[in-house]
């Protein structure tokens, strides 16, 4: 079962225990990897990371750390599909309310899923996706 969608800073922050990731979020993650649910990433969260390190603003490990905790069957973060399903979505995600395209692209996974966004973002939290922080 999916329990929600990281947005890039949720994943990385939980990935390396960041304490900038709220209390909130982390029990919200902490208790789908309990009850063996995934929070999904979408492939443009990975996409940003590597734009990131690029720009120096990642270690290079950010990716790879990322990527094994995507191939481990045991993690709680699953990669979400990005599909054609997904686009039609982002009709229901306001570009007025959310303009930048790769949150856009995290919030209309969730609507998609019908899960809310576990993210920080303000114009995320405060648009009609529903929202963990």
């Amino acid at each position: 079962m999916i329990a929600g969608v990281a947005d890039t800073h949720t994943a990385l922050w939980h990935l390396f225990k960041n304490p900038r990731l709220s209390a909130a979020a982390r029990s919200f993650i902490d208790d789908a990897a309990s009850a063996g649910h995934d929070i999904l990433l979408s492939p443009i969260s990975l996409a940003e990371i590597v734009y990131l390190v690029e720009k120096r603003r990642l270690p290079p490990s950010a990716y790879d750390e990322l990527t094994k905790a995507l191939d481990d069957p045991e993690s709680v973060l699953e990669e979400a599909p990005f599909t054609g399903e997904v686009v039609e979505s982002m009709r229901e995600v306001p570009r007025v309310a959310i303009p930048d395209m790769p949150d856009r692209i995290v919030a209309a996974t969730a609507v998609y899923f019908g899960v809310p966004v576990v993210s920080r973002d303000g114009r995320i939290r405060a648009s009609n996706v529903q929202t963990v922080w």
